[in-house]
């Protein structure tokens, strides 16, 4: 159950991010809400994944995919561009995170 928290917490460290993004683009009170929001959500589900698993497993998985979901969705989004390096380097944040889920204890 702790992994599938820790996904949906996933999903939502992307949505948070991107929101940064748009509620930069969009500059209201309204636009600034959503990432305020959406940060007490996000580190609440962070906290809950952790009862079950060890805090650095989880932060791993956490930070790395989020990481490469703003990444991806970023470039879909709003355009952004990534050079034939920074697909490879993401790469081995994915086969990080893959090793890091595969030898945990929990």
């Amino acid at each position: 159950m702790a992994w599938l928290i820790l996904g949906v917490a996933v999903v939502t460290e992307i949505i948070w991010a991107l929101s940064l993004k748009w509620a930069a683009m969009h500059s209201s009170w309204a636009a600034s809400a959503v990432p305020i929001a959406l940060s007490f959500v996000n580190m609440g589900l962070l906290a809950l994944a952790m009862k079950g698993l060890p805090a650095g497993t989880a932060y791993a998985v956490w930070t790395g995919l989020g990481a490469v979901g703003v990444t991806i969705f970023g470039t879909m989004l709003f355009g952004e561009k990534l050079n034939g390096f920074q697909i490879g380097f993401i790469a081995l944040i994915i086969i990080g995170v893959v090793g890091t889920k595969l030898f945990a204890e929990a």
